[in-house]
């Protein structure tokens, strides 16, 4: 099998179709999923928090699984591919069951959103991880990774547009259906909204399998020893500090994206212009990630992370000094959003240079464990920041509903907005200095790499 670097348009594009496949099954459940169990199902916050919370800690023992299993599987179409295909249409019926309201008792529906929820997590971790570690097989340049993974994270934004702009207005219309009288049923109109995502999602992930080739095999006389793949794992010096940097970040994203409708709501005073400042700071990412590529070229990964985290800290800090003037806090955040994006295909990229750092300073190559603890570090980071979130909010002394909060409450949901996000995001450039894998080591690397697969 050839470890040529160059990848086509065609594969680009194709690859990227996984993501927005994700997009109409992840957003559906990020969105939508507690709303749908508060106001549909008739489930209490409370529980419907538990579930949701269960479901993060399924997550912890789903995704390593999933990385062990994936990177000892063999097939004629490779490793990772194979997911894609058989595993989409089993997620997709999971996820409309997920979203279908069933005629149960009270506790059988929670039964029953408890049971679909880890069903749904676990059949997407089954499509999702071999998904990302793919970009690692397709390809063994750093810089057209960077290009591939620009691709993912374009048709990935734009899914989430979709999902978070156009899912509501969906419903609404599907809801519709069947009725004379023009009166919305919810639970239909989520259903059918869903049922159109998950046929969506089969076919995007078979684009995807059908225009991707991997490339770039794992040592042939590497053994199959899980406890060894983990020892070797946390020997990865760049893997490590990747991980790192990942749960920093999404403490930091989780935080912002919790606190953002209080923010608009009790402070800036309309609670509407929260889908402007999303819309807004979506669309800026989408037009700047684009840029990852050259910015790689010419500076190299690590530069341009720790530069890109030290800029969008300095521009979300900015969103403080913005007070309640909406057009400089959406400029800022357009400006932070913009200075971030570069940063977005570049973790994928980085982690994928981290399992071809393991092969080559250690033997030992285990891409789907690399990518999976890596997601799961994300996990862990989002859990962390969205409760960290409401504690500062509490701590604040916030009054839900209340029409006018403490001076306190008010600053913590400014500082959760601003400040906060804006000092950890910029801490990631501290950590990423201790990131080893510079454009020349990976250049090196590369080399020696191919001579060793050329040679096998």
């Amino acid at each position: 099998m050839t470890n040529s670097a160059k990848l086509s348009f065609k594969e680009k594009v194709g690859y990227s179709s996984g993501d927005l496949a994700s997009r109409f099954v992840w957003d559906m459940v990020n969105f939508w999923m507690v709303f749908f169990y508060t106001d549909i199902f008739g489930i209490s916050p409370l529980i419907a928090g538990a579930i949701v919370a269960a479901g993060s800690i399924w997550d912890a023992v789903v995704d390593p699984v999933v990385g062990i299993i994936s990177d000892r599987t063999n097939t004629r179409w490779g490793k990772f591919r194979p997911y894609l295909i058989f595993g989409s249409v089993p997620l997709a019926i999971i996820l409309v069951l997920a979203f279908t309201t069933p005629a149960f008792n009270p506790t059988g529906m929670i039964i029953y959103a408890a049971v679909t929820a880890l069903l749904l997590r676990t059949a997407y971790a089954f499509v999702n991880l071999p998904y990302s570690s793919l970009s690692a097989v397709m390809t063994p340049d750093s810089v057209e990774r960077t290009g591939l993974n620009t691709y993912r994270f374009i048709a990935a934004n734009m899914g989430q547009l979709i999902v978070s702009g156009a899912a509501l207005y969906m419903m609404a219309f599907f809801g519709k259906w069947g009725s004379s009288e023009g009166v919305v049923n919810q639970a239909q109109g989520i259903q059918y909204t869903v049922m159109l995502f998950a046929v969506l999602s089969i076919i995007f992930f078979y684009i995807t399998f059908k225009t991707t080739k991997e490339r770039v095999q794992p040592p042939k006389e590497q053994d199959t020893s899980i406890k060894k793949d983990f020892k070797y794992l946390f020997k990865n010096k760049p893997w490590v500090v990747l991980t790192v940097v990942s749960l920093i970040s999404f403490i930091m994203f989780a935080m912002q994206n919790s606190a953002t409708v209080f923010y608009f709501k009790y402070y800036i005073g309309n609670a509407e212009s929260v889908q402007l400042f999303n819309v807004l700071g979506t669309i800026a990412i989408i037009l700047a990630l684009p840029m990852s590529k050259p910015l790689v070229k010419r500076f190299g990964n690590k530069n341009v992370f720790i530069a890109s985290s030290i800029i969008s800290g300095i521009f979300f800090t900015l969103i403080f000094a913005a007070g309640r003037n909406l057009i400089l806090v959406n400029t800022f955040n357009i400006l932070a959003k913009i200075a971030y994006a570069p940063a977005i295909p570049l973790i994928w990229t980085m982690i994928a240079d981290a399992a071809d750092f393991g092969e080559w300073k250690l033997n030992r190559r285990y891409i789907g464990l690399c990518f999976s603890a890596a997601v799961f570090a994300q996990k862990v980071g989002w859990a962390i920041g969205a409760a960290a979130g409401t504690w500062v909010l509490a701590a604040s002394n916030y009054v839900a509903n209340a029409e006018i909060q403490t001076p306190e409450a008010i600053m913590g949901m400014k500082l959760l907005v601003s400040v906060i996000p804006g000092v950890l995001y910029a801490s990631c450039a501290i950590f990423m200095a201790f990131y080893t894998l510079d454009a020349k080591t990976i250049h090196q690397m590369k080399i020696d790499l191919d001579a060793k697969r050329a040679a096998e």
